[in-house]
């Protein structure tokens, strides 16, 4: 009972870290009726027990120039070991899992551009090249519905901003080189002068990210946690294949509306959706499954059971 009292806790908290603007720390502890000094020490626990790795930001996948999601299967052997760390160190790799079958690594990458997938891939088939197997397989998105618990219909995207370079180099720092002190326009402009020697200033630096968040192009700032550490215990991926073939949109457009799907991808395959499953208890996602045949729309599914995260943080909303 004690550690379902502390689950809850924890989650309250890591719901309010997860938001459309900057969390404040007055502002959060206004709004669960808890002193400050309670919110930093609930904090400090998340950051002691491992539950909490960085803050980071999700960006809308739909900004101009597109950025382009990339599905990979791979398979590897269990002795290989340096095949899976090699891997973790592509820091365009969002999610890699092992799972039963063919394959025994499915990962998603997301791209900024043609460019930087066609880098990453020769450096993936250097690193399957001292692989047993050599076997990898890409599933290409058409398009993305849903990312990481936030239903991309709802969101209001400025279609006619085109993100430049400035605005690119932003997105990756509040992306990436966040840690458990959410990052300051101060700190971003010494990042600009460090890593790519641009004088950038605060005021330009600020009122470009409170564009980004306008256009609807940063979705929302999150921090990266551990999912099982809460009590999600199950993770699956589904293939959907529905009856009839031209409605893809119109199912997936309802099936974004499920909160156990995280993650929902248009792709270039017989079984043309593609939904990442979390649900606390096993049990759950029969019922998920029930739930989806009962609509009459769904002609079959294929299901993969995730057997380990090996990149355990994610930042889904809760």
């Amino acid at each position: 009972m004690e550690n379902i009292k502390i689950q809850i806790k924890h989650i309250k908290l890591l719901k309010k870290l997860n938001s459309k603007t900057k969390p404040i720390i007055s502002k959060i502890s206004k709004d669960l009726k808890l002193a400050r000094k309670t919110i930093i020490n609930n904090f400090n626990n998340l950051k002691l027990n491992n539950i909490i790795n960085n803050f980071t930001i999700n960006i809308n996948p739909h900004i101009q120039p597109n950025l382009k999601y990339i599905i990979v299967e791979i398979k590897t052997n269990p002795n290989e070991p340096q095949i899976l760390e090699e891997l973790l160190k592509i820091p365009q790799l969002k999610m890699l899992d092992g799972i039963l079958g063919e394959f025994s690594l499915i990962g998603l990458f997301i791209f900024k551009n043609t460019d930087e997938f066609n880098k990453v891939l020769n450096l993936l088939d250097k690193v399957l090249a001292n692989s047993s197997f050599k076997k990898y397989q890409i599933v290409d998105t058409i398009k993305v519905f849903k990312t990481n618990g936030i239903k991309l219909s709802e969101v209001n995207l400025n279609q006619s901003y085109k993100v430049d370079e400035i605005d690119y180099l932003i997105l990756k720092i509040l992306q990436q080189d966040q840690g458990l002190k959410l990052i300051s326009t101060y700190e971003i402009t010494k990042i600009f002068k460090r890593n790519y020697n641009k004088e950038i200033s605060q005021s330009t630096i600020y009122h470009r990210i409170k564009k980004l968040e306008d256009y609807g192009i940063i979705l929302n700032y999150a921090i990266n946690f551990n999912p099982k550490k809460i009590g999600y215990n199950g993770k699956f991926i589904v293939r959907i294949k529905p009856k009839d073939s031209s409605k893809y949109n119109e199912i997936a457009l309802k099936l974004e509306k499920k909160e156990e799907i995280t993650d929902l991808f248009r792709i270039g395959e017989q079984y043309g959706l593609f939904a990442v499953i979390r649900v606390k208890e096993i049990e759950n996602f029969g019922k998920f499954m029930k739930g989806l045949y009962d609509s009459e729309e769904i002609e079959d599914t294929f299901t993969t059971f995730i057997l380990d995260e090996h990149k355990s943080y994610q930042n889904f909303v809760i």
